[in-house]
């Protein structure tokens, strides 16, 4: 299997994350853990240099000199794991909603899926025989904002905010994190349409490089970060996003493959 990095974003997450329950990864072939400090001020970085100790060839960690929010965490663990030579990188985040178990079923439907994806996505779809458990305010809130966020991108894609998401190395993706994003909770979704639109030097992922994969189970985790609050700046942040993106295809991509 190729080099895989599987990124954590954490922020003040001593309290409540579970280490051990990343250890499915670790034991998956070809598999390692980035976990990146974004400039906690709790016990979150000692915790993960003790895990790191304890599996120092598998475990890496990043620590960020201050807090600077989820999607420029990802964006830098992205750009260490490109610089480790990851041929498939991802995130995952750090309260396990999605457990490692089903991260490590999503690495094998990327790598065996006939029609080879360049990107898979995880979707949270309520279906029998799936465990998918969301509050009822937080599911609906969820599926307006992906009906907006599938407008904008103009895209039949379900759920944009999964946290669960793969990438094989390709020139369009490292150009997609060559810059900030502009928002600090729907960077997803500018990622993606990064991709989709492209460069003129990497040209652009097609859509049918695209793959949503129904989770197998999901579970809201209490204490997350994403209050009603800072859900209405996401939505705002949708506007942020699709200006940015219509300026997107004329941006230069920097060199790094």
């Amino acid at each position: 299997m190729p080099e895989t990095v599987i990124i954590v974003p954490c922020y003040n997450e001593a309290k409540r994350m579970n280490l051990e329950g990343f250890k499915p990864l670790l034991d998956h072939p070809g598999v390692r853990l980035l976990f990146v400090n974004d400039g906690s001020s709790d016990n979150t970085g000692l915790m993960l240099q003790a895990f790191r100790s304890e599996h120092p060839v598998r475990v890496l960690q990043l620590d960020l000199p201050k807090n600077g929010g989820k999607a420029e965490a990802v964006r830098q663990g992205m750009l260490r794991a490109w610089d480790e030579g990851a041929e498939v990188m991802g995130f995952l985040d750090a309260d396990l909603a999605t457990r490692a178990e089903e991260m490590v079923r999503l690495l094998r439907v990327f790598s065996e899926h006939p029609g080879a994806p360049q990107v898979l996505l995880g979707a949270r779809v309520k279906l029998l025989g799936r465990h998918i458990r969301r509050s009822p305010r937080r599911h609906v809130l969820g599926r307006i904002f992906a009906t907006c966020a599938s407008w904008l991108l103009g895209l039949p894609v379900y759920d944009t905010q999964c946290g669960a998401k793969l990438f094989r190395r390709h020139a369009t993706l490292r150009a997609a994190l060559g810059t900030p994003f502009h928002s600090r909770w729907v960077f997803d979704v500018e990622l993606i349409g990064r991709l989709v639109r492209g460069t003129h030097e990497t040209g652009s992922i097609p859509v049918d490089a695209f793959l949503e994969e129904p989770l197998a189970a999901w579970e809201d985790v209490r204490g997350s970060k994403l209050g009603p609050g800072a859900m209405a700046r996401a939505a705002l942040d949708l506007f942020a996003v699709r200006r940015a993106l219509a300026r997107w295809g004329n941006h230069a991509a920097p060199r790094g493959r």
